[in-house]
């Protein structure tokens, strides 16, 4: 067994057959959804009205759409995208490019319409449901907005990143990774686009150019265990300040990776919470979303952990497992999606005041996961 951070609990690292592949998750029969306040009436938009500024737009794993939340009021319309919606990615034109296990579906967030679903080039099996199942997971858009980037698993082989030329719609390049590419981000000025891979232990750098490729090992736990550890790296930010890339664990260790490098430095971190979802601000404050505990009295509950660019953190806890995180272009409120990837999850999503860490829960589509403020 191996000591997690401050050695005062074990983590299991090798499980049997049947629950190997839970770890980070196995996707069972899914739970029922907690239940949440219940606000006031949503009206529909209009389906000929322009979709307002400030709403936020889902991704719902569990229903096939997206869903356009008023974060006051709750989900006011929905597009069907395909099956299992995972991630997201919104342009400056409006268009959103979503990750379904049937292709990248592209939606008119002005007029919400589904203008387009491209397939993708490789084969990933038959098209289910669940976290481990084929398809695309992370997705970014070049800063130009030229290219979307999406990662595709590949159940029981490594995954690969697929190229879509945003103008043509259509997939130009396919580059290998690592294993379950739970994250895709892009550099500030394009030139580097990086895949996280959850299970292979890694960060794939790819060069925009020639597609290149330099595998960057992030595991400040070590890799024992394999596809049964804990330990992985999920979700990856990039630091506007200079480039590196944030990837926490565990609610202990902050993973600081420079990709010119290839160094990694860690920093401690205090919610002691299995990690998934990151945004930043700004402002430069980078939010966590903790999903839980992974094992009963092997951590602390689930929370939103708010870090200083000094390092310095407040721990905002939340009512059930989370999964990913936007922030308000004014800063000062987070949306943390109650989707989550593993049992537990619930439809909607936890509205967090930054400024006074006050929560409140609002109902918004079927197991949301990825999230954009539009």
């Amino acid at each position: 067994m191996k000591r997690r951070a401050r050695g005062t609990r074990t983590v299991l690292v090798a499980l049997a057959a049947a629950t190997l592949l839970a770890a980070c998750t196995q996707d069972a029969t899914p739970s029922a959804p907690d239940a949440a306040p219940a606000p006031s009436a949503a009206a529909p938009l209009p389906a000929t009205a322009p979709t307002p500024q400030g709403l936020l737009l889902t991704a719902d794993f569990g229903g096939d759409t997206v869903s356009f939340v008023d974060p006051g009021r709750g989900a006011v319309a929905s597009v069907a995208v395909g099956r299992a919606p995972y991630a997201l990615a919104v342009g400056a034109d409006g268009r959103a490019w979503v990750a379904t296990a049937e292709g990248v579906a592209v939606v008119d967030t002005r007029t919400r319409v589904r203008v387009a679903r491209i397939p993708y080039r490789t084969a990933t099996g038959p098209v289910t449901d669940g976290e481990y199942r084929g398809g695309g997971m992370g997705i970014a858009l070049s800063p130009d907005g030229a290219r979307a980037y999406v990662g595709v698993n590949v159940p029981g082989t490594t995954g690969v990143l697929e190229v879509l030329d945003t103008a043509s719609r259509e997939v130009t390049a396919v580059v290998p990774v690592g294993r379950r590419p739970f994250d895709v981000d892009v550099s500030r000025d394009g030139t580097e686009v990086y895949v996280t891979g959850h299970d292979s232990f890694d960060v794939t750098v790819v060069a925009a150019g020639p597609l290149s490729t330099r595998r960057i090992e992030v595991a400040p736990y070590g890799t024992e265990g394999g596809l049964g550890s804990w330990l992985k790296p999920h979700y990856t930010a990039v630091r506007p300040s200079d480039g590196k890339l944030l990837l926490p664990f565990e609610g202990e260790r902050l993973a600081v990776v420079d990709p010119r490098t290839g160094r990694t430095a860690v920093e401690p971190m205090t919610a002691d919470t299995h990690q998934h979802g990151v945004a930043l601000t700004a402002d430069g404050r980078l939010l966590v979303v903790g999903t839980g505990a992974v094992r009963p009295g092997d951590g602390k509950g689930p929370s939103l952990t708010v870090r200083s660019p000094d390092g310095t953190e407040r721990v905002v806890p939340l009512d059930g497992p989370h999964e990913d995180v936007a922030v308000s272009r004014d800063g000062r409120t987070a949306y943390v999606t109650g989707g989550f990837t593993r049992d537990g999850h619930w439809n909607g999503i936890t509205v967090v005041d930054l400024d006074t860490g006050t929560t409140r829960r609002l109902p918004a589509g079927t197991r949301p996961l990825g999230i954009a403020a539009l």
